[in-house]
């Protein structure tokens, strides 16, 4: 097996290779965790209504949960939505404390729309929804 120190074309390919990948995501500041309520807020909502989003922030409640706090405008109107994740490690880590959100879970467990709480067969297909949408957006930019 090569190393990059034995040939630096293969560093190289390497390198443009994680380019590429990293290049697909939206916004690769942006948290899953908050990336995954957004889809799941656009495919709550009727398919043809545009979304703006105003705000998005997560706050933590210790050992309970993490929410990711929406708010958005749509052409009929002002909405939030609020995506709640189980908290989801055994220890803390080096990777706990320098990113306190890598402790809780990346698929929620409740979620709220404009004050209404999905139930929760509703919840699974705002996920799956949100999961294909993803994968589409994914394998568009590759056929790009």
């Amino acid at each position: 097996m090569k190393r990059c120190t034995d040939s630096l074309e293969a560093c190289a390919l390497g390198a443009l290779i994680f380019a590429l990948v990293t290049a697909g995501c939206s916004d690769s500041r942006e948290d899953v965790r908050v990336t995954l309520c957004k889809d799941m807020v656009i495919t709550q909502l009727a398919p043809a209504q545009s979304v703006t989003w105003k705000e998005a922030k997560t706050e933590t409640r210790g050992y309970e949960y993490a929410a990711a706090k929406l708010q958005f405008s749509t052409p009929s109107g002002e909405g939030q939505a609020v995506c709640y994740y189980n908290y989801n490690t055994v220890d803390e880590t080096a990777l706990t404390i320098s990113d306190p959100l890598s402790a809780y879970s990346t698929s929620p467990f409740k979620m709220t729309l404009n004050g209404e709480t999905l139930s929760r067969p509703a919840l699974a297909q705002a996920i799956k929804n949100a999961m294909l949408k993803q994968g589409r957006e994914f394998l568009d930019y590759f056929k790009k």
